[in-house]
């Protein structure tokens, strides 16, 4: 999985970029928000460092980058290091 590594030597910087571009990552997630149910429990696959998650109320995620994962707990997520395809669930 190339796009991992990626994450792995980027993830400050990745980060760091939500705070740069406040106004263009609070649109984006007025633009998912709407897309999701307001009850429920949420899974985020490619959770990322949880920017998005966190906000829009997710509990879970999972990413293949451990580097990230720290984020993502930080903000509340439990999240946990994983791939789509082999999901660690039961």
């Amino acid at each position: 999985m190339p796009g991992i590594a990626l994450f792995k030597a980027y993830h400050r910087r990745y980060d760091d970029w939500f705070v740069r571009h406040a106004t263009a990552w609070h649109s984006e997630l007025l633009a998912v928000r709407a897309l999701l149910p307001w009850r429920g429990l949420g899974l985020a696959i490619g959770v990322g460092t949880g920017r998005f998650a966190a906000p829009l109320g997710v509990q879970m995620g999972i990413d293949p980058a451990r580097e990230v994962l720290d984020y993502a707990a930080n903000r509340g997520i439990l999240a946990v290091q994983a791939i789509a395809e082999a999901l660690p669930l039961s």
